[in-house]
């Protein structure tokens, strides 16, 4: 059974990239850090987000669904000269009985602790992350490496993406953190397994110490964390409500807003419409006994 929870996202002081995007829809979980000019990544992170939060159907494959969310952010590319080139990571978790499925595109992570150890159980797709698996370079030397913020594979620049796809098992007390690299290039693991530990039963207050440490470190580009926690059938769990700070719009949801503004619009304009009314009304009075007067 899934409990606890939480998703929180805070923009870069340098925004190397644009803004993340992340849902937090059990059984579904998903982190997209956009890449690009202007607001073309906050586009792509978006596209691929509402992707994973529009999924239907009883049963979810996370290859077709970020199969998907590659389709819309490529072809919006295609399409939208302003938006061309650009591209999103992607990391998926589908949390089924006492599995859960991993899907992963790019630089975010997906981690699993358990009993104080942090896991890694995906793989940059990175030009550093290549150049330390190949032993051409040492993983100190990765972490000050000038191309190390450039990646290999992300959604959207191809009509076809290559996921890494695999299933962990997972047992009553394990948490999951699915993180962009804004956290991980700031933060060490020990620290992470320290944070989560001291708020173990507010996964939320975690999520707001750890991006907090990441801007202090240095703040070179958006974070973004996802917790959930698999915790005894039958228990009570309780959602910690995301702060109101977060950027979590998808393009879909920003329409409302729109709306929104017009109705205010329409309100005011309604407000106003009376007013001059009872104003011309008041005028022709004056003027009516003006003329009284003068005859």
């Amino acid at each position: 059974m899934i409990g606890k929870h939480v998703g929180r996202s805070h923009p870069g002081r340098r925004r190397r990239r644009n803004e993340d995007s992340f849902v937090v829809a059990p059984p579904l979980f998903a982190v997209a850090d956009g890449m690009g000019g202007a607001r073309a990544g906050e586009i792509a992170s978006r596209l691929a987000a509402a992707a994973v939060r529009e999924e239907e159907g009883d049963r979810v494959d996370v290859t077709e669904l970020i199969g998907e969310a590659n389709r819309r952010v490529f072809e919006r590319g295609r399409d939208d000269a302003s938006a061309s080139g650009m591209g999103t990571t992607m990391t998926v978790a589908l949390v089924e009985g006492d599995q859960v499925t991993i899907g992963h595109v790019g630089d975010s992570r997906a981690y699993r602790l358990r009993e104080n150890a942090l896991e890694q159980l995906t793989e940059d797709h990175s030009l550093v992350a290549e150049l330390v698996r190949s032993g051409k370079l040492s993983p100190e030397e990765a972490e000050t490496h000038p191309q190390r913020s450039v990646i290999t594979r992300a959604l959207g620049t191809d009509p076809d993406v290559d996921a890494d796809t695999f299933t962990v098992e997972a047992q009553p007390g394990d948490v999951f953190l699915l993180c962009s690299d804004g956290l991980t290039t700031m933060v060490e693991d020990d620290h992470i397994v320290e944070v989560v530990n001291r708020h173990r039963g507010n996964l939320e207050r975690a999520a707001k110490q750890l991006i907090s440490d990441a801007n202090r470190s240095g703040g070179d580009d958006n974070v973004t964390v996802v917790f959930f926690e698999i915790v005894e059938e039958g228990e009570t769990a309780q959602m910690p409500a995301v702060g109101a700070d977060e950027d979590t719009l998808t393009e879909v949801d920003e329409v409302p807003v729109v709306e929104t503004v017009e109705s205010r619009r329409l309100l005011r304009a309604a407000t106003v419409v009376p007013a001059v009314i009872v104003i011309a009304a008041i005028a022709l009075l004056v003027v009516l006994y003006l003329l009284g007067l003068l005859y």
